[in-house]
C-alpha cells in the first residue's frame, strides 16, 4: 500500500491532464476560489504558528541565557552539550523531519480516503508498535551511554558527566517520539497551534529544573530538565489529539457512523519500512553534521563546543521562522499530490521556497551585521564573559552564511516525501554535503578553529540544497529550478547589501548593544528592500507590505502569502502542466 494515495494521484493526474485544457470558465473560477481559501488559511495558520514558534524560540534563548549564566562555557557545558545530541537527533527524527514527513502525508491520505475511520485504523496500526520500539531504543541508549559519549567526543575533558547527562536525556527518545506522532496527526487535521506550543512547554521544563536544582545537581539539572520538558511536550498536545480522534475529522463521511473508506484498511502502508527508511536516513545524515562538528571541536580548547552551540542556536532562528511557512503548507502539498493536482503542488512549493528564502536571508543579514551585539545582549553575564562573546560571535557570522542552505534543505525535503512513496534521492543528495562538511572541517579546524568548522557546515548544507532543488524538479514536483535560483540569487545580493549597511552602522553606534540592535531593526530591512527593488528581486514586496501594515495600523490589504511575486517575463506553462 505504499502507493495507496500516490498511485491514486498518478491515475487522477492522468485524467486531469486530458480534461483540464477544455475546462469551462466556472471550473477555473471554482479552482481559483478554492486556492484563495487555501491561501487565507495558510496566512492565518502561518501567522499563529509563527507567533507561537517565535515564543518558543524566545523561550529557547531564555533557556540558553540561564544555562550560560549558571554554568558559563567550559568543560562542564561541553559535557552537557554532548548529551544534548540525543534530544537534537530525537527532535530531527521524531518531531521536525522524519516523523512529520512520513506521518503527515499518511494522515492526510487517511483523511482523504476514509475520514475518521481511516485515521483510527492508522493510529491502531502504527502507534502501539511505535511506542514499543521507542521504549526499547530508550533502554538501549541508557545502557550504551558510555560508548556513545566516547564515539561522539573522544577528546572530552569530563566524559563521566557526559554519560550521566546522556542517560537523563535518553528519555527524550520516548517522549519526543510520542510528541512527534501527536504533532503529525494534528497538523494533518490542520490543527497547528498545539504542535507549535510544544517548545514553549519543553523550554519551561528545562528552565524550571535548572533554576531549582543547579546547586544540588550542577550540570545534571539541565539534563533532568530536558527529560521533564519532553514529557510536557506530550501533555500539551494530548487533549487536542484525543478530541480530534473522537470528533468527526475532515473528510469523514456525514453522519454518526462514519466508516473507513475503501483504502483505509491499507493506509498504514504509507508508514511502512520502505517509506520510513529513506526519511530516517536523510534526517540522520543531516544531523550527522552536528556529530562531525562536535567531534572536531572536542580537540579544541574547552568551550569550543559551547561556542558552536550558542552560535548555531541563535543564527538559525530565522530559519525556524522561515520553516513555519513550509510546516503549515505540508498538508496542503500532500493533499494536492494525493489528489493528482501537481500544478497546485508546484505553485505552492515555488512560493514557499521564495518566501522562506526572504525570511532566512533577511534574518541572516541581521545576524551577520550585529552578531557581537546579539551575543553580548543575550549571553554576556555571569560566567559568560567578553572572551566567550567574541568567540561565539565570530562563529555565528560564519554560520549565518549557510542559513539559506539550511532553509532550502528543510523546505525542499518536504515535497519529496509528500506523496508517501519511497525515494532515496534526498539521502543521495545529503551524502555529498556531509562529505564536504567532514573534509572541509578537517582542513579548516587547524588554521581557523571553530569558525572553520562553521564554514564547512555552511558549504556542505549549501551543496545539499542545490542538489535537492535540481532533483525535485526532475523527480517529484516539476518546479522551475533555474527560475527559483535566479530569484534567490537576487535576494541573496540584496541580503549582502543589507548586512554591509547594518555592519557599518553597528560599528559607528555607541550606547551599548541594545542601541545598535534597535537601530538595525529598521535599517537592515530598509536596506534589504531598497537593494531588492534595485535588483528587481521578488519578495521585496513581502518586507515592504509588512512595514506598511505596521505603519498603517494593520489596514494594508497586501497579503504576504497571496500577493504576486513579479519576476518578468512570466513563465508560460503548457496545458499538461496546468
Amino acid at each position: 500500500m505504499v502507493g495507496v494515495c500516490a498511485g491514486g494521484a498518478r491515475r487522477r493526474a492522468g485524467r486531469a491532464v486530458t480534461a483540464e485544457a477544455p475546462a469551462p470558465a466556472p471550473a477555473r473560477e471554482g479552482r481559483g476560489a478554492r486556492g484563495a481559501r487555501a491561501e487565507r488559511f495558510v496566512a492565518r495558520a502561518a501567522t499563529a504558528t509563527a507567533a507561537l514558534t517565535a515564543a518558543g524560540a524566545l523561550g529557547g534563548l531564555l533557556r540558553d541565557q540561564i544555562i550560560a549564566t549558571l554554568f558559563g562555557a567550559d568543560g562542564a557545558t561541553d559535557a552537557f552539550l554532548v548529551s544534548w545530541t540525543v534530544p537534537e537527533v530525537a527532535a530531527t527524527l521524531l518531531i521536525e523531519e522524519a516523523m512529520a514527513l512520513v506521518l503527515v502525508p499518511a494522515f492526510a491520505c487517511a483523511l482523504a480516503t476514509g475520514g475518521r475511520g481511516a485515521v483510527r485504523a492508522l493510529v491502531t496500526a502504527t502507534f502501539p508498535r511505535l511506542l514499543c520500539g521507542l521504549a526499547v531504543a530508550c533502554a538501549a541508549l541508557v545502557a550504551g551511554a558510555p560508548l556513545l559519549v566516547r564515539a561522539l567526543a573522544p577528546g572530552l575533558a569530563d566524559p563521566a558527566l557526559a554519560v550521566d547527562c546522556t542517560r537523563l536525556t535518553a528519555v527524550t527518545l520516548l517522549t519526543f517520539g510520542v510528541a512527534g506522532y501527536l504533532s503529525a496527526a494534528l497538523r494533518a487535521h490542520r490543527s497547528f497551534l498545539p504542535p507549535a506550543a510544544i517548545y514553549l512547554a519543553y523550554n519551561a521544563g528545562i528552565v524550571a529544573t535548572a533554576l531549582l536544582l543547579h546547586r544540588q545537581w550542577g550540570m545534571r539539572a539541565a539534563a533532568a530538565g530536558v527529560a521533564l520538558g519532553g514529557l510536557l511536550m506530550v501533555l500539551v498536545q494530548l487533549p487536542f489529539f484525543v478530541r480530534r480522534l473522537r470528533g468527526p475529522g475532515e473528510g469523514a463521511a456525514p453522519g454518526p457512523r462514519a466508516a473507513p473508506g475503501p483504502g483505509a484498511a491499507r493506509v498504514a502502508g504509507l508508514t511502512g519500512f520502505a517509506v520510513i527508511a529513506p526519511v530516517a536516513l536523510f534526517a540522520l545524515a543531516r544531523q550527522a553534521q552536528v556529530f562531525v562538528e562536535r567531534a572536531l571541536a572536542s580537540g579544541l580548547p574547552p568551550g569550543a563546543i559551547s561556542h558552536l552551540n550558542y552560535a548555531q542556536k541563535v543564527a538559525q532562528l530565522p530559519m525556524v521562522l522561515a520553516m513555519m511557512i513550509c510546516t503549515v503548507t505540508l498538508p496542503l502539498v500532500a493533499r494536492a499530490v494525493a489528489e493528482g493536482d501537481l500544478a497546485r503542488a508546484r505553485e505552492r512549493v515555488e512560493r514557499d521556497v521564495v518566501l522562506a528564502g526572504v525570511v532566512a536571508l533577511l534574518g541572516g543579514a541581521y545576524v551577520v551585521a550585529y552578531a557581537p551585539q546579539i551575543v553580548a545582549l543575550l549571553f554576556e553575564r555571569g560566567a559568560f564573559d567578553a572572551e566567550a562573546t567574541a568567540a561565539t560571535a565570530s562563529v555565528m557570522r560564519v554560520y549565518a552564511l549557510g542559513l539559506l542552505g539550511h532553509t532550502l534543505t528543510g523546505a525542499l525535503i518536504r515535497p519529496f516525501f509528500s506523496a508517501g512513496r519511497p525515494t532515496w534521492f534526498p539521502v543521495a543528495a545529503m551524502a555529498p554535503g556531509l562529505l564536504v562538511t567532514a573534509v572541509g572541517g578537517l582542513a579548516l579546524v587547524g588554521p581557523f578553529g571553530a569558525p572553520g568548522i562553521a564554514a564547512a557546515n555552511a558549504t556542505g548544507i549549501s551543496v545539499t540544497a542545490l542538489l535537492l532543488l535540481r532533483g525535485l524538479a526532475r523527480r517529484t514536483i516539476p518546479v522551475d529550478a533555474p527560475l527559483l535560483l535566479g530569484r534567490l540569487a537576487r535576494l541573496g545580493a540584496a541580503a549582502l547589501a543589507a548586512a554591509a549597511a547594518g555592519w557599518g552602522a553597528g560599528a559607528l553606534t555607541g550606547g551599548g548593544p541594545l542601541a545598535a540592535l534597535a537601530l538595525g531593526c529598521p535599517l537592515v530591512p530598509a536596506a534589504f528592500v531598497a537593494a531588492a527593488l534595485a535588483l528587481r528581486a521578488p519578495g521585496a514586496w513581502l518586507v515592504a507590505s509588512a512595514a506598511l501594515r505596521r505603519l498603517t495600523g494593520g489596514n494594508s490589504q497586501v497579503n504576504a502569502t497571496t500577493s504576486p511575486m513579479p519576476d518578468p517575463p512570466p513563465r508560460t506553462r503548457t496545458p499538461s502542466e496546468g
